[in-house]
């Protein structure tokens, strides 16, 4: 069984990962909502929600979708060359 070569952007917990979301997506939004209230100094905020984000909300989503997958599917690769979706330690997913 071979394993992917792309990135992994899933936490090693769902409630870690919603956590991360929960704190990034929330600074963001602090920072350009709370904008006209307390002015530029609220930008500092955005830093801290790329960071919690690890860059990017759509990795974070990304990562959502590994987290919640991992354990569940994975990729088996024959030596014939044909790779097949399966769930853990049955046949093809989906049966």
């Amino acid at each position: 069984m071979t394993t992917t070569d792309g990135p992994d952007f899933a936490s090693s917990s769902l409630p870690r990962h919603l956590l991360r979301g929960a704190v990034g997506i929330s600074a963001l939004v602090g920072a350009f909502a709370l904008l006209p209230l307390y002015g530029p100094a609220t930008l500092a905020l955005a830093p801290v929600g790329l960071l919690a984000l690890r860059g990017c909300p759509t990795c974070w989503a990304i990562g959502l979708a590994q987290t919640l997958s991992r354990g569940r599917l994975r990729r088996e690769c024959g030596t014939d060359g044909r790779c097949e979706l399966r769930t853990a330690g049955s046949g093809p997913a989906g049966v």
